[in-house]
């Protein structure tokens, strides 16, 4: 049980904003200039980059610097301002993707492109293998555990990290209220209660992105 697009913390998933801005994701930033013929050095959000080298055309925006830690995720662009670029090659390149993108023909029109997010809709990524999720569509699950061998709400998947073993899920503590609705669990110290679950099979047993619930046997006082 893998996440196929992994994304850090505090990357944007943006609201749409104008037609064709749907469900836009980022996938990656370009880093700079590759060689001296235009192509452009791409770090993705992801260990596979599958979305990105399948993609025909980059829909790029440039954001604001990515947030520190602790100050939330990282604004999201205007995409009123996004340039939409014709893919007429791309490839791995080790850890990254280096594309040759139509119009930019020399390294310094490459470099201007530096810090560049490039975005694509959610419909368009290629499906992901059987017991693989992607990390977008873990991200507002509702996460039970298990208790005296009975479902129970643990909370609401906020974040995916990444440890280097597996995928660790975020969880939101929540537990249900006199009227049968969430509520938002409180530490000691009056804070929001989170819980961090391995997205392992020896943990998470069922994970049902259609009705947003993902089953496994963390406890509930872990």
């Amino acid at each position: 049980m893998t996440v196929a697009l992994s994304m850090p913390e505090n990357t944007k998933v943006p609201a749409a904003t104008s037609a064709g801005t749907d469900d836009l994701i980022e996938l990656g930033r370009i880093s700079g200039a590759y060689g001296v013929r235009g192509w452009v050095k791409v770090q993705p959000h992801s260990a596979q980059a599958d979305v990105l080298l399948s993609l025909p055309e980059w829909r790029m925006a440039r954001s604001a610097a990515p947030a520190k830690a602790g100050q939330g995720p990282t604004p999201a662009p205007s995409f009123a301002s996004t340039a939409i670029y014709k893919v007429q090659t791309s490839r791995p390149q080790g850890a990254t993707v280096v594309a040759q993108l139509a119009g930019i023909a020399d390294r310094d029109q490459a470099e201007a492109l530096r810090g560049m997010a490039i975005y694509a809709p959610r419909s368009v990524f290629p499906e992901p293998e059987d017991d693989e999720f992607y990390w977008v569509d873990l991200i507002g699950c509702t996460l039970y555990g298990e208790q005296d061998g009975a479902p129970v709400l643990l909370g609401l998947v906020e974040g995916v990290l990444d440890n280097g073993a597996h995928s660790v899920l975020r969880v939101a503590r929540q537990n249900l209220n006199a009227a049968g609705e969430p509520e938002t669990v409180l530490d000691a110290k009056g804070r929001p209660a989170e819980v961090l679950v391995p997205f392992v099979q020896a943990h998470v047993h069922t994970v049902d992105i259609a009705n947003r619930r993902i089953d496994s046997d963390w406890p509930l006082d872990y």
